[in-house]
């Protein structure tokens, strides 16, 4: 008999999570309280949608489910072979990602969430019966859930937003891929001892927008991620297919409240459009070319103020019968490119245990929270440590001569010696927490080389000086 299964949550996670499960002979229903992304109008220009930077992590997950897949998804992606750094006097400067020509690749998040609902769509045309066929349940909230030991399922409460009716339906086992503030991860604290810490991180987001210039060229370098930073608050631009950059703005919560508050104390006390102008004109003056002022006075004023939460919990299973991933399980800051990437590794690492376990379900979600647990642990300390390296280290003389070092060390050695950056984000096959292991390692030895040849410069001038 066919098993079914509740996804929760028709992100990007939970999306492609269906595609997989019903792949694997499941009956799928997809669960989420709002309307089909596909029927609603998006404009760019004012919407929170922190562009996306798809790498290896996240196209072997889509890979494993279907390459052909993978292909028609991700065939308009442009590739950032590295980080654009623009300083004060609006002078680039290119620190490239990977030793081999790699890069990382900028997607908007909307079209890669509706491509993936196309795919479903695709999907359910190439199987006629309806018992094959994802089914879409979209306005649909999620209210709770209750582990029925008598028929051995899971029931799911969900009310249909459009009639305001509330809904009972049993499953197999459910699938909480529903964002940050998960009504599943909610219904496991009240059902396991669930071990959970949320923190909101000092750090807000505006979004702003370039627009392509003329015949949708592109501005600046579309093949770069391109940073101004300056140390405590910073901006970054990520290209778009239409010539476009979503831009974003990001600074502690203290600095965008104290730059938005009004100040009429005395006569020469600056507006809030004057304090505006005066940050963008002392920092990211060449921005105001790309933007125009107007743009970006409209969206500090009105655009929303985003948060920036981090998640961590164990263990993520309910026995056989629920399990959490992506952000339900592991919500984390944007500055690692990792957490739509984390996400779909979740699904390939859930459906890979799937294949090798078989009916065992049980087993397959035990082993899932222990194995996982470290990995995304381990991601969750790389994207909050991020953030500094992206707003002050890269301007840094001392970071540019080990970044120069640990690439060549890459490029000579490349079977004993991997940089950081490189495993985590073009090499899926090795895990977050094995990643760290090495990177740790590899900085003892970094260290090392560096004292040795600061030591030998000393000595070097000592001597040239003593023989005058």
């Amino acid at each position: 008999m066919t098993e079914t299964v509740a996804v929760c949550g028709a992100g990007l996670v939970g999306t492609l999570c269906a595609l997989g499960l019903a792949h694997r002979g499941y009956k799928v229903s997809l669960f989420d309280y709002r309307d089909d992304p596909r029927n609603v109008t998006i404009d760019k220009q004012n919407l929170r949608s922190i562009n996306l930077a798809v790498s290896d992590r996240g196209i072997r997950a889509m890979n494993l489910i279907d390459p052909e897949m993978t292909e028609r998804v991700l065939k308009d992606i442009i590739p950032m072979h590295g980080r654009m750094i623009h300083d004060l006097e609006g002078k680039q400067i290119s620190q490239i990602y990977g030793l081999f020509g790699e890069s990382i690749n900028s997607i908007d998040r909307s079209f890669l969430n509706i491509s993936l609902l196309n795919e479903i769509e695709l999907y359910n045309e190439k199987n006629l019966t309806e018992n094959d066929k994802i089914e879409f349940k979209f306005n649909n909230k999620i209210i709770g859930f209750t582990e029925n030991r008598k028929t051995n399922k899971i029931e799911l409460n969900y009310l249909n937003t459009k009639n305001n009716i509330e809904n009972l339906k049993s499953f197999d086992f459910i699938i909480g891929a529903d964002g940050a503030f998960s009504t599943i991860r909610y219904g496991l604290q009240k059902s396991i001892r669930l071990d959970i810490q949320q923190k909101y991180v000092n750090k807000c987001y505006i979004e702003l927008y370039i627009p392509s210039g003329e015949n949708g060229t592109f501005k600046i370098d579309p093949n770069h991620l391109h940073i101004w930073p300056r140390d405590d608050f910073m901006l970054i631009a990520l290209p778009n297919q239409d010539g476009s950059f979503t831009s974003t703005f990001f600074s502690s919560w203290e600095f965008i409240e104290n730059l938005l508050k009004e100040e009429k104390t005395d006569n020469n006390s600056l507006s809030v459009d004057d304090k505006i102008i005066k940050l963008f004109e002392e920092n990211f003056r060449d921005a105001i070319d790309l933007i125009t002022m107007d743009k970006i006075l409209y969206s500090f004023k009105n655009h929303p103020k985003g948060a920036l939460c981090q998640t961590e919990c164990y263990p993520y299973n309910l026995s056989d019968k629920c399990l959490i991933i992506g952000d339900a399980a592991h919500s984390m800051v944007p500055f690692y490119g990792q957490g739509m990437n984390c996400g779909f590794e979740d699904v390939r690492v859930l459906l890979e245990l799937l294949d090798k376990n078989g009916k065992d379900r049980l087993n397959t979600f035990n082993q899932y929270s222990l194995n996982r647990h470290e990995d995304l642990k381990a991601i969750l300390k790389l994207a909050i440590d991020n953030y500094h390296e992206m707003s002050h280290k890269v301007n840094s003389s001392l970071f540019l001569f080990r970044k120069k070092l640990d690439g060549l060390l890459g490029k000579l050695i490349p079977n004993y010696w991997i940089p950081l950056y490189s495993m985590v984000s073009f090499r899926g096959d090795i895990s977050y927490s094995d990643a760290i292991k090495r990177s740790n390692k590899q900085d003892k030895i970094l260290k090392s080389v560096e004292f040795s040849l600061i030591t030998l410069s000393i000595i070097g001038i000592v001597k040239y000086f003593n023989r005058k």
